[in-house]
């Protein structure tokens, strides 16, 4: 059996427990063994839901419970002590993007995880949505012919910075909380890394009430393959914007475009008192299952299950390599990824082109 364990409990770390707690009532892949968190209301409420062991000290809960394998779900500036940590004593490690702020950060983390012979993988998961997957192929298959440019976005509403995560967003910017998914989704499908970058940015709305961090961030960005990317982030759309997050991509070649509204699914719906609302049930569906109990699918599901896959397949012969050619984000993706991150803010910080 596969005992695994969270570190975070929070909006995302709600997420990964209920994966997990699932896969071990229906398919018996894993065992939710433990959870960390140090917000006490959230782990006395974690505790009574899911039955488990749960510490507010995420090294004493590494040291007291046998753990094979760890997600990482804590905010975006504290991803690297727990990875380490958990790497260091030889646990299998996934740990939500970005993977770290720092390219030093994501180098320390790799040469651990190599060094004691544990998978890293980076929760990048728009790699699982079929749409994406599906540009992927295309791309890749040449139907679209040399890409030459493509156009990202991706908001999300001023709530999310200035309700769900004053305290540590002003550590964050748009670009780290949702421009590095993109930034990843674009570099896997078009198979390059990063050659340069230059982005302007605005910190105007959110200053004014307090959380010191910029709105938005426009950044273009080249790859070695000659294709040029530009990415529009920010999070101050209004909270009556009919979905928490507004994201797109758009990919044009010499033969052909490809081009996914991944906000709109076609499912829209407006309710009294509520106002419009847009399903993305793609990411992540709830339903009850024949024995009663809640149940969750969609791709956002199945990159925390591909995660426990992954383990279990390395303990019956398969390599990272092989790992990797499946599409999952290995430690040198999540690396890749922030150097381009890390280059966008430079240009911010210089106004400078930079080179990755």
């Amino acid at each position: 059996m596969l005992n695994v364990a969270v570190i975070g409990a929070g909006k995302f770390g709600l997420h990964i427990l209920n994966v997990l707690s699932q896969l071990e009532r229906t398919t018996g892949e894993c065992k939710l063994v433990a959870f960390a968190e140090i917000d006490e209301a959230l782990l006395a409420g974690r505790r009574k839901e899911f039955g488990v062991a749960g510490y507010a000290d995420y090294a004493q809960m590494l040291r007291q419970e046998r753990v094979d394998a760890v997600a990482v779900a804590t905010p975006d500036p504290f991803h690297r002590p727990p990875a380490l940590l958990a790497a260091r004593m030889g646990k299998h490690v996934l740990v939500e993007k970005p993977m770290d702020l720092t390219v030093e950060g994501c180098r320390e983390m790799e040469e651990e995880a190599r060094r004691n012979g544990v998978l890293l993988q980076v929760d990048f998961h728009k790699r699982y949505d079929p749409y994406h997957r599906e540009i992927a192929k295309l791309v890749r298959g040449g139907k679209l012919g040399r890409i030459e440019y493509g156009y990202v976005h991706m908001e999300d509403r001023i709530d999310i910075p200035s309700e769900w995560f004053p305290g540590w967003a002003p550590k964050s910017s748009p670009v780290w909380f949702l421009g590095i998914h993109f930034i990843d989704l674009a570099r896997w499908i078009l198979q390059s890394d990063g050659e340069q970058a230059y982005a302007t940015g605005v910190r105007s709305k959110l200053k004014s009430i307090g959380v010191d961090t910029y709105d938005s961030v426009s950044a273009h960005v080249r790859f070695r393959n000659g294709a040029t990317v530009s990415f529009d982030c920010s999070w101050i759309l209004p909270k009556e914007f009919e979905a928490p997050v507004n994201q797109g991509i758009r990919l044009v070649g010499e033969n052909g475009i490809a081009e996914c509204d991944t906000q709109d699914r076609g499912l829209r719906s407006c309710i009294a008192g509520e106002g419009m609302r847009t399903h993305n049930l793609g990411f992540f569906s709830e339903g009850v299952d024949r024995y009663g109990a809640q149940s969750y699918g969609g791709y956002g599901f199945d990159s925390i299950a591909d995660f426990v896959r992954n383990v279990r397949a390395l303990r019956n012969g398969a390599t990272l390599e092989t790992v990797r050619q499946s599409g999952t984000a290995l430690a040198e993706d999540g690396m890749e990824a922030t150097k381009i991150a890390v280059a966008i803010h430079r240009s911010l910080e210089t106004g400078d082109i930079v080179g990755i």
